[in-house]
C-alpha cells in the first residue's frame, strides 16, 4: 500500500515534522466526531433557552450530519485541487466562524443554519485530514501507524461527547458546546500554516461543477429521506420523495462523471482499484456496526436499565478505551499481516460481543451483560476500522488522496445513516409486537436485542466481503 509515493516524490505535502502533521489530522479528526454527538446532552438546554419545536430541535444534530456526510466528495475533490493545507484551513475557519454563531444564537433558524454551516466545515477537513495521511506517511508501517493513530482519535471524539457535553452543559452553558471550538480551531488553523506545505498535489483543474452539484445534492437527498424513516415510516412521501429523488441525481452523478466530465469529480477509474471498492463496500457496512455498538448500546442503558446520558456515556468508556488500545496495536500489525486477517479476527468479535449483547435483558447487570460484551465488540472495531479506512484509500495517487479521503468518509457516513434507519426501524417495530405481552423496559430490552442480531449479521457480511480482497504482498 505505498504507491502514493510516486506521486509525492514531486510535491512535499508537509514543512513540519511528522509527529506535528499527524497531531493535527488527529486533532481535526477528534473534533468534527466530537461536534456529531457533543449536542446531545444539552438539547433539553437549548429547547429550553431558544424555544425550538419538538419537531425543530431534532435539527439541531440533524443539520450537522446532513451537510456533513452530503458535502464531503466536494470537499475531497476541492482538497485535490486547490491544496490540502488551503482546504483544511478554510474548513477549520467555517467550522470555527459558525461555532462562535451558534454560541451566541438567539433563534432556534440561527443555531440550526450555523449547524449546517459547521458540518460543511467538517466535510472539507475530514477528508483532507486523510489526504495530508496519505501523501505525508507513504512508508507502508508508518502509514498504518498514522491511520491507526486517526481512527483512534475519531473514536475517541465520538464518545468523548456524552461526557463532555454533559459537563460542559452542567458547569458552564450549553452554548460552551460551541464557543469552545473557537479557540482550539484558532490555534489548528497556525499550526496547519506552520507544518503543512502549500503546494497542490494534483495538477491545475477547473472543479466539475455538473458533477459536484449532482453529486453533492444526491447524497444530501437521499439522506435526508432516510433520517425522515425514523418519524415518518419508510412508505411515507417525505422519505421516498427526497431518498428517490437523490437516489435519481446519484444516477446523473455516475453518468456524467463516466460519459461527460472532462475532469470528473470522482475519478471513476478508481472503482477499478480491488482495495478501494471493497474497502469502500465493506465501510458501509461497518457504519451499522457503529450505529450499534454507540448509539444502541447508549440507549440499553438509558432506557432499560434506567442510566443518565452522563452515566451512560461514562459507562461506555471503557470500550471507548479499548477501541484506542486495540486500533494502535491494529496499526503495527497491518504491514505484517496484511488486511483480511484482522478483518476476520474483528469480524470474530463482532459475531461473539454482539451475540452476548443480544442476551441482555431488563433485570441484567452492567459488568457482565454490558461490559463483557462492549468491550469484545470494541476490540473488532479497534481491529477493523483504521484497517478498513487504509486498504479504502490505498493505491491511489497523491493528486487523488482528498477524493478517495472523501469517498471513504462518505461511505462510513452513508452506512451509519441508513444503518441507524433501518436498525431504529426493526427495533420499533420489534419493541411494538413486544409491548402487549410484557413491562416497557422488557420491550425495549428484545428490540435492542434484534438491533444486535442483526449487527453480528453486519460483522458476517464484513467477513465475506473480505474475502474479495487481494493476498497480503509482504516485503
Amino acid at each position: 500500500m505505498t504507491s502514493t509515493s510516486t506521486a509525492t516524490q514531486r510535491v512535499r505535502s508537509h514543512a513540519g515534522p511528522a509527529w506535528l502533521v499527524l497531531s493535527l489530522a488527529c486533532a481535526c479528526q477528534f473534533m468534527v466526531i466530537l461536534d456529531a454527538s457533543i449536542v446531545n446532552v444539552a438539547l433539553p438546554s437549548i429547547h429550553r433557552d431558544l424555544g425550538f419545536t419538538p419537531t425543530g430541535l431534532p435539527w439541531v444534530v440533524n443539520g450537522y450530519l446532513l451537510t456533513f456526510a452530503g458535502f464531503m466528495l466536494l470537499g475531497g475533490r476541492a482538497a485535490d485541487l486547490f491544496g490540502h493545507r488551503r482546504m483544511l484551513a478554510a474548513g477549520l475557519l467555517l467550522f470555527s466562524a459558525s461555532s462562535l454563531v451558534g454560541g451566541l444564537a438567539t433563534a432556534p433558524e440561527i443555531l440550526v443554519a450555523a449547524r449546517l454551516a459547521q458540518g460543511m466545515g467538517a466535510a472539507m477537513l475530514a477528508p483532507a485530514t486523510l489526504a495530508v495521511i496519505n501523501t505525508s506517511f507513504t512508508e507502508e508501517r508508518a502509514r498504518a501507524r498514522a491511520f491507526g493513530a486517526w481512527s483512534a482519535s475519531g473514536g475517541v471524539g465520538g464518545m468523548a461527547g456524552a461526557v463532555a457535553g454533559g459537563a460542559i452543559t452542567t458547569g458552564l452553558s450549553w452554548r460552551w458546546v460551541f464557543l469552545i471550538n473557537v479557540p482550539i480551531g484558532a490555534v489548528l488553523i497556525v499550526v496547519a500554516m506552520m507544518s503543512l506545505a502549500g503546494t497542490r498535489t494534483g495538477r491545475r483543474e477547473s472543479l466539475d461543477l455538473t458533477g459536484a452539484v449532482t453529486g453533492t445534492a444526491g447524497l444530501a437527498a437521499l439522506i435526508y429521506g432516510v433520517m425522515q424513516s425514523a418519524d415518518h415510516g419508510w412508505t411515507s412521501v417525505l422519505v421516498v420523495g427526497p431518498a428517490g429523488a437523490g437516489l435519481l441525481l446519484l444516477v446523473a452523478f455516475i453518468v456524467v462523471e463516466a460519459r461527460f466530465a472532462t475532469r470528473p469529480m470522482m475519478p471513476l477509474r478508481l472503482f477499478r482499484i480491488r482495495r478501494v471498492a471493497v474497502g469502500n463496500g465493506m465501510l458501509l457496512l461497518f457504519g451499522g456496526i457503529a450505529v450499534a455498538m454507540w448509539y444502541f448500546t447508549s440507549l440499553f442503558l438509558q432506557n432499560v436499565l434506567g442510566y443518565s446520558a452522563l452515566r451512560a456515556g461514562l459507562g461506555q468508556t471503557p470500550a471507548a478505551v479499548t477501541f484506542v488500545v486495540v486500533a494502535r496495536s491494529a496499526a503495527v500489525l497491518l504491514p505484517r499481516t496484511g488486511v483480511r486477517p484482522l478483518v476476520l479476527a474483528g469480524c470474530g468479535c463482532f459475531l461473539a460481543g454482539f451475540g452476548w449483547l443480544a442476551q441482555a435483558h431488563a433485570d441484567s447487570g452492567y459488568v457482565i451483560s454490558v461490559l463483557g460484551p462492549t468491550l469484545l465488540v470494541a476490540v473488532g472495531i479497534g481491529l477493523t476500522f483504521p484497517t478498513l479506512m487504509a486498504v479504502a484509500t490505498a493505491d491511489v495517487p497523491g493528486s487523488d488522496a482528498g477524493i478517495i479521503g472523501g469517498l471513504a468518509n462518505t461511505a462510513s457516513q452513508i452506512g451509519g445513516s441508513v444503518g441507524l434507519a433501518v436498525l431504529a426501524t426493526a427495533a420499533g417495530a420489534r419493541a411494538a409486537v413486544e409491548s402487549g405481552r410484557s413491562s416497557p423496559a422488557a420491550a425495549l430490552a428484545a428490540s435492542y436485542d434484534l438491533v444486535f442480531l442483526m449487527a453480528a449479521g453486519l460483522g458476517l457480511a464484513i467477513a465475506v466481503v473480505s474475502l474479495l480482497l487481494p493476498r497480503h504482498r509482504r516485503g
